[in-house]
């Protein structure tokens, strides 16, 4: 708990007038309850007892105040807290978006989406009930019962010594259910994780399933997790609801000596029948904010456990050192120095070294695992080398902030990321949009004919994953995306791969023109892509087996004309 309220205060000092406003509508509900329980003494003693026609007079009224002083600062420490909460928690999910979109590519492989999504939605939804509800109502539920307690006192001192003796036995096992209810809380939010992850995993995979008839495995797999859920849930109900019954037995034990000792108090004339039911009633209306309290605790454990995934998130630094400097140059050349990569206790790359220049165009080949894509990984700075130097114009790109090398990349994969928005916003993505430069983006992308021919053109709204283009369609986008950018490095990761023999042709001619001024990067397995590299580099197991255009490497490498075979068979 203390944990907790270390983390949020820095985030209260930004609320002082609305959290001063809050205090005061709890004190004001605090006092508006514990004087309400101390008019019964007049009211009967009074009115009852004395018939005192003009305390007759006054005493509705001021009960009257005193319910519109408990609901209007109730009302007040509610709408202020809720204010002051539901800000906080929208800060705190951007900082946890922030955070995590700073961490580095690997993070992510290794991550389920479905577990990040969780941790910013549902995790962060407790933190919420700890911040806007949970501690205010615990603040005001407390000051109630050290006001309450002073009517207490105040009336029958020789009484309140039996309640104070008594209820402060319930923290003992108030404290172990609360540990208990921290633990199946820890559970509850790891067990709804995986719900939203397998729930993510269908819904991105609905082409596999449906394809394969699996729809029924995916029910059965998720059954399992949402019946755990269900068992964890009820274990949480239980524990939470045992505080009532505790309370509820430990007020009735105090309520019962009461009623012994304070009957013969008033019997044997020491104490007032308005005083006694004075007493009486302050103690009943201390039991609701006791158990409440108490509840509050219990359940603040599950926001207590919340709170520590999503610190986690927050406190999450990248792997991946930045270079403090800004790269601003263009980009001449780049320069691979026996470059090793190890990723998960595997050598991905084994001393690979070349050199491509300004308007030349490279080429990688090779079977799957031969290190294609961790060349790739490497020139945008998703991963740094374990051994050896990558250089642009002589420079070691680690002194660079990987965004500032970013920004000059253009990256297109063979998986095609369409965001559901208009497609001229999709093709501009990232940089400043130009209307002009969209369409003569699309045009080069040999995208322009079928974008033209959409309900509103260039603005027509894609749905999520670009669902409503062909995959020929997507990668022509993503296409036009890149060439938008203008960038002095071009990768083109099995770009063309989805696309008929015309449209490719036509796509590479525009390419040519696109290339002249830039370094292009192209990965393939369709070899007659790569014909007219300007140099061409052949990888198996994390190493450069061969080197050179077509024609050597057709002469000279038993590999390639392998490749070469594979792609014409």
């Amino acid at each position: 708990m203390k944990i907790v309220v270390k983390r949020l205060l820095p985030y209260l000092k930004d609320y002082k007038l609305q959290l001063t406003i809050a205090i005061i509508g709890m004190i004001a509900a605090a006092v508006g309850t514990s004087a309400s329980a101390y008019l019964v003494k007049p009211v009967l003693d009074e009115i009852f007892i004395n018939k005192d026609r003009q305390m007759l007079n006054v005493l509705p009224f001021l009960v009257i105040a005193m319910y519109l002083l408990k609901g209007g600062g109730r009302f007040i420490q509610t709408y202020y807290t809720e204010y002051i909460g539901q800000d906080i928690i929208r800060k705190l999910r951007e900082k946890m978006l922030s955070s995590l979109l700073e961490m580095d590519y690997e993070y992510f492989v290794k991550q389920r989406s479905g577990e990040l999504i969780s941790r910013i939605t549902n995790d962060i939804a407790r933190i919420k009930n700890v911040v806007a509800n949970m501690v205010p109502e615990l603040m005001r539920e407390s000051l109630t019962i050290v006001a309450l307690t002073f009517v207490v006192i105040y009336q029958s001192p020789k009484l309140a010594l039996y309640f104070l003796i008594i209820m402060p036995l319930a923290i003992y096992p108030l404290s172990l259910l609360a540990k208990r209810m921290k633990r199946i809380s820890k559970k509850s939010q790891e067990k709804i994780s995986d719900i939203t992850s397998h729930l993510t995993e269908i819904f991105n995979n609905l082409e596999i399933i449906k394809s394969s008839v699996s729809e029924k495995r995916e029910l059965t797999r998720f059954a399992d997790h949402n019946k755990k859920f269900y068992e964890i849930t009820m274990k949480s109900v239980k524990t939470s609801e045992l505080v009532s019954p505790l309370m509820e037995v430990l007020g009735a034990v105090v309520v019962a000596i009461v009623i012994i000792v304070g009957g013969n108090e008033v019997i044997e004339g020491r104490m007032s029948v308005g005083s006694f039911f004075s007493f009486m009633t302050a103690l009943f209306m201390l039991y609701t904010p006791i158990k409440k309290v108490s509840t509050i605790y219990n359940k603040l454990q599950d926001a207590i456990a919340a709170s520590e995934r999503i610190f986690e998130i927050i406190d999450l630094k990248p792997a991946l050192k930045s270079g403090k400097k800004e790269l601003t140059e263009p980009i001449e050349e780049i320069d691979f120095k026996d470059v090793h990569l190890r990723y998960e206790n595997k050598d991905a790359l084994k001393g690979v070294s070349f050199k491509v220049r300004k308007g030349e165009t490279l080429a990688l080949v090779g079977d799957s695992g031969g290190g294609k894509s961790s060349i790739v990984n490497l020139l945008v700075r998703f991963y740094d080398p374990s051994k050896g130097i990558i250089s642009f114009n002589d420079k070691d790109i680690a002194q660079f902030d990987p965004k500032s090398i970013r920004k000059k990349i253009a990256l297109v994969t063979q998986r095609v990321y369409i965001f559901r928005d208009s497609v001229a916003q999709n093709v501009a993505y990232g940089e400043e949009y130009d209307e002009n430069r969209v369409i003569e983006a699309l045009k080069k992308a040999n995208a322009y004919d079928f974008v033209s021919e959409m309900p509103q053109g260039i603005h027509t709204m894609l749905d999520e994953f670009g669902a409503n283009l062909s995959g020929g369609q997507r990668q022509r986008i993503a296409l036009a995306r890149a060439i938008y950018k203008d960038p002095d490095v071009l990768i083109l990761d099995e770009a063309t791969s989805a696309l008929d023999t015309k449209s490719e042709k036509k796509i590479q001619e525009a390419l040519k023109s696109v290339s002249k001024d830039k370094i292009t990067v192209i990965v393939a397995h369709r070899l007659s892509t790569i014909q007219e590299a300007d140099k061409i580099l052949v990888l198996k197991d994390g190493q450069i087996v061969c080197e050179g255009t077509h024609q050597i490497l057709m002469k000279e490498c038993n590999e390639y004309q392998k490749l070469q075979n594979l792609s014409n068979s």
